[in-house]
């Protein structure tokens, strides 16, 4: 429960909230320079780490040190620094856990750069940047792409997980991936269902990526690419299944409940819609993930924002939709939910 301690107003407050980009940037840099790899693979002293990662020697010594300050690295009485188990775990590019990546998705400079713009945002009343989220060919969701695969396969896992029901007695899965990305939703999901096949549609500079991780998984025979505008392509023959993965937020109530009426039109008899993304609570202060999310959807899209619960049940009901199945992520803003013709 929040607590009014923690949403009192205060000069220090107001200054942690003022100061904790410079933070953002600390991390970012020290990925971007290679800081962590080189205290993973033994560099232990600045001059030594410097030399490692090309980087000038003074530089490197301040950032260690402000690195310090904010605990993600360890100074001892003779001088040299080192990494704890958790950030050899997170931040050494090498470790399967690695999760730096994503310092290139959560902190972007497109991010940054429509936050910067938010003002004018909010007086507008949506994005007042040329090129934004909802651009075709937007570079940055390459980097969405190729960052955010290894944290997704938790949140897949459990798709397919409240899938099992429906997917128990049926073999030769048609799946349809709106807006794939990296794709691992469908791979997981075709993995997982005998027989299954997926056809992946997203912007052509996306679906290269999209394409790379298929290939790696073995799953070229199976995958099957469609490049285009989601709400203007032919979508071709009746699916069993229909992806939705982290879409809707980009778009108004009345657009999203568009994209949900073709994926139901799309359906094959008996077939299902999966569901994930934000959903916004209606108490900002105890759920404040949604909410913040929201505002970045006010700066970069046209007309997005995390919709709520009830928008939610409206548009299942507009686009001829009820719910199977819907559970909150573990650990995360995220619900996946599973939906079927409501007749």
């Amino acid at each position: 429960m929040t607590t009014l301690e923690s949403t009192s107003v205060t000069r220090e407050r107001l200054y942690r909230m003022m100061r904790v980009y410079k933070e953002t940037s600390l991390l970012r840099a020290a990925l971007r320079v290679g800081v962590f790899d080189a205290l993973g693979d033994g560099h232990g002293t600045p001059a030594a780490i410097a030399t490692a990662t090309g980087a000038d020697p003074r530089g490197i010594r301040l950032l260690l040190n402000a690195l310090v300050a904010l605990g993600l690295v360890h100074r001892h009485q003779d001088g040299r620094f080192t990494l704890d188990r958790g950030g050899f775990s997170l931040l050494v590019g090498s470790s399967p856990d690695f999760y730096g990546g994503m310092v290139d998705v959560v902190a972007s400079d497109e991010e940054w750069d429509a936050m910067r713009d938010l003002a004018a945002a909010v007086r507008n009343g949506g994005s007042v940047r040329d090129v934004n989220a909802e651009t075709p060919g937007y570079h940055y969701w390459e980097t969405f792409a190729r960052s955010v695969g290894p944290v997704t396969v938790p949140t897949a896992g459990l798709l397919a997980e409240l899938l099992e029901p429906w997917s128990a007695t049926r073999s030769g899965t048609r799946v349809l991936d709106l807006a794939c990305g990296h794709g691992i939703y469908g791979f997981t999901l075709v993995r997982r269902l005998p027989g299954a096949t997926v056809t992946c549609v997203d912007w052509p500079n996306v679906l290269e990526i999209t394409r790379q991780h298929a290939r790696e998984q073995g799953l070229d025979s199976q995958a099957r690419f469609v490049s285009g505008d989601m709400f203007e392509l032919d979508l071709g023959p009746e699916h069993d299944l229909v992806l939705v993965t982290n879409v809707l937020h980009h778009f108004s109530e009345a657009r999203a409940t568009e994209l949900l009426s073709r994926a139901t039109a799309q359906l094959a008899p008996g077939g299902r819609i999966g569901v994930v993304g934000f959903v916004a609570g209606d108490d900002p202060a105890r759920d404040p993930e949604p909410h913040l999310f929201s505002v970045l959807m006010l700066a970069w899209t046209n007309a997005g924002e995390v919709h709520t619960t009830a928008a939610h049940e409206r548009m299942y009901a507009a686009a001829g939709l009820r719910i199977e199945a819907t559970r909150r992520v573990p650990g995360l803003p995220f619900h996946v939910t599973v939906l079927g013709r409501s007749s």
